[in-house]
């Protein structure tokens, strides 16, 4: 039996950052997510964002990748938000998404990032933050 484990801090945003998700949303939109996650094995530590995007902390399965997790995420809950008419438009995620690699050590760090968006979001918009996310990658 394999022994994993790699943890991912995977970030994503609404179709064209649009703040689809106010503050009731956003929370039954996380503890949906929460919900499906944990009836697909995906093992999801932590999840918050604000208006235009989330952040989740997920520790990958041997049998997992990043793009099969950010799919079943981001393509069920989407479609989850439609169904139950929770917004008058339809309600799309971006096609691309950030994904990182967390050491053990930062665990901590990264989950309290993941708890304090709303107050992190106070000072710096989501497009700062993708800019300095972004901005190692070569």
């Amino acid at each position: 039996m394999p022994f994993v484990r790699i943890w991912i801090h995977l970030v994503w945003s609404t179709k064209n950052r649009f703040p689809f998700m106010d503050g009731d949303l956003l929370r039954r939109v996380c503890r949906h997510i929460a919900e499906n996650a944990a009836s697909k094995n995906i093992h999801l530590d932590s999840i918050n964002g604000s208006a235009d995007h989330l952040h989740a902390l997920i520790l990958l399965g041997s049998d997992q990748t990043t793009a099969k997790i950010a799919q079943l995420l981001k393509g069920e809950s989407s479609h989850w938000v439609n169904k139950e008419n929770l917004r008058r438009l339809k309600f799309e995620w971006q096609d691309d998404y950030f994904a990182e690699s967390v050491s053990w050590s930062a665990l901590s760090s990264v989950r309290r990032y993941i708890a304090d968006q709303e107050e992190h979001h106070r000072k710096k918009s989501f497009a700062e933050e993708f800019a300095e996310f972004s901005a190692d990658i070569v």
